[in-house]
């Protein structure tokens, strides 16, 4: 039987001006650098331009998200810290499953200034009766 070969096609005045628009826009993806290249007049596909973006290493490094800080700029807090015991707890609630696929609840209530544990409370229900 006969089976079609395909013409190679000659992808290197694309790369080039991909590389070129890619160094020119630094942050772009390949999508706007694709948007970019038709709108200068060339046929391509996205496709075609994703696999020559990735064959030339071209994706740019990703953002970092900055972290949010206990102050201002101005050195004022945000979030102020217990300076005493008993001034703020903090409370956390778990949900587990027995062996006879019964859920139940875990509440647990922390002093953040000792990290004493003040109360661990355990029920299938849990309403206001447990403190």
């Amino acid at each position: 039987s006969f089976q079609y070969k395909a013409a190679l096609k000659d992808d290197d005045a694309l790369r080039l001006a991909m590389i070129r628009l890619a160094k020119q826009y630094g942050r772009y993806g390949y999508r706007k650098v694709a948007k970019l290249l038709r709108i200068e007049g060339w046929h391509v596909n996205h496709k075609k331009i994703k696999r020559l973006w990735q064959e030339e290493g071209l994706q740019p490094p990703r953002r970092h998200r900055k972290r949010k800080r206990l102050y201002h700029k101005d050195s004022s807090i945000i979030r102020l810290r217990p300076t005493h015991p008993n001034h703020a707890w903090s409370r956390d609630f778990a949900h587990a499953k027995l062996s006879n696929v019964r859920p139940y609840k875990i509440l647990t209530v922390l002093d953040e200034y000792t990290r004493q544990g003040l109360r661990v409370g355990v029920a299938f229900k849990m309403g206001s009766q447990i403190f």
